[in-house]
């Protein structure tokens, strides 16, 4: 699981101010854990790993979801959200923005099982995971500590003390996006902040008795533990005694190696030859992201309606991938997007 640096607690001070900086925070660590999944994602076959394919995608979108809340959050009481500035991409391969997880490197990898049991399902691996039988399958250790939970806890903790002693809902309501993504929340009160929140940590984690968020769906991690066994994540009907309520032994969800693109691990730009068909499709992609990045800080430092140009550059993005996974770069290896940050024109 994600451990955080004591600096970023540091910023509560009992401020908007310090609020302020730990939203920044969680809107860059939001963000980070996109390309990774992306990445995997792009080198899955959406037909013969459909269910894969479609878990993931899940993901995406609900993190792509949780930094839109973060940054809602954020203008309710006052806060600028910064996206664009080549620092909000951290490096890949390396630790999230604030991780001290000890030994979590987290790159850009293929599709593999080992890579959604050893880095996304530790990303999103809550304090007390609900650990529920596997059938036929070994079960996972865990290793309670420190989560990106416990972070929002605090944000949430924070955001309801000042609000006893003064009002910090004092942002601009016109910046409130609510359209672009499912279960969006305009922030306005405590009420609809600590709602956000915890859609937010619901999401990701579930909650201390369920493997479910809100929507009745499996947390994050759960889904991502669906995936790693193979198996849907179902109640269990006719439970004895002592044993849990949820198990992995619904539907399987079937792999096929043959279904996954074989992709360069952490590529750079400069990996890419210049003038090579890869180098020159990878700086369009790159261009067309950081377009996207500029874009949503537009739309949340007072023009939500610019989502709809946002959202256009995120299927660019996929159409420039799709030919950039076809670029054979050496013997059975193919190109992958670099997510860096490149200056372009509003």
């Amino acid at each position: 699981m994600i451990l955080l640096k004591p600096e970023v607690f540091s910023t509560f001070d009992n401020t908007p101010e310090g609020l302020h900086r730990a939203l920044q925070h969680a809107i860059e660590l939001e963000h980070s854990t996109i390309p990774p999944y992306l990445y995997a994602l792009y080198s899955l076959d959406p037909v013969r790993n459909a269910t894969i394919y479609s878990l993931i995608l899940s993901i995406v979108l609900e993190e792509m979801l949780h930094m839109s809340l973060a940054c809602n959050i954020l203008n309710a009481i006052g806060g600028k959200p910064v996206i664009d500035k080549p620092k909000f991409i951290p490096p890949y391969p390396g630790p999230l923005p604030g991780s001290v997880q000890q030994g979590l490197i987290v790159g850009l990898s293929a599709f593999t099982k080992e890579v959604v049991k050893c880095t996304f399902m530790v990303i999103e691996e809550p304090e007390d995971p609900l650990n529920f039988p596997v059938r036929n399958v070994a079960m996972l250790g865990a290793t309670p500590s420190y989560t990106i939970g416990q972070f929002y806890d605090r944000i949430k903790a924070e955001i309801v003390k000042i609000s006893k002693h003064r009002n910090i809902f004092t942002g601009d309501r016109r910046r409130q996006l609510t359209v672009g993504f499912a279960d969006l929340i305009a922030v306005t009160d405590v009420d609809s902040a600590v709602q956000a929140i915890n859609l937010i940590v619901e999401q990701g984690e579930g909650t201390t008795t369920s493997p479910l968020d809100p929507q009745d769906d499996p947390a994050h991690y759960y889904r991502f533990a669906e995936i790693y066994y193979g198996k849907k994540l179902i109640r269990n009907l006719n439970p004895r005694p002592g044993e849990p309520e949820f198990v992995y032994g619904g539907d399987p969800i079937p792999f096929d190696p043959k279904g996954v693109t074989p992709l360069v691990t952490n590529p750079k730009a400069s990996h890419y030859p210049a003038g090579s068909q890869a180098a020159d499709t990878n700086n369009n992609f790159n261009f067309t992201y950081t377009s996207m990045l500029k874009s949503l800080h537009h739309v949340f430092n007072g023009q939500p309606d610019r989502i709809a140009p946002a959202v256009q550059l995120m299927e660019s993005m996929k159409l420039q991938v799709r030919y950039l996974t076809t670029i054979e770069v050496s013997k059975g290896l193919y190109a992958g997007p670099s997510f860096q940050y490149r200056p372009v024109n509003d």
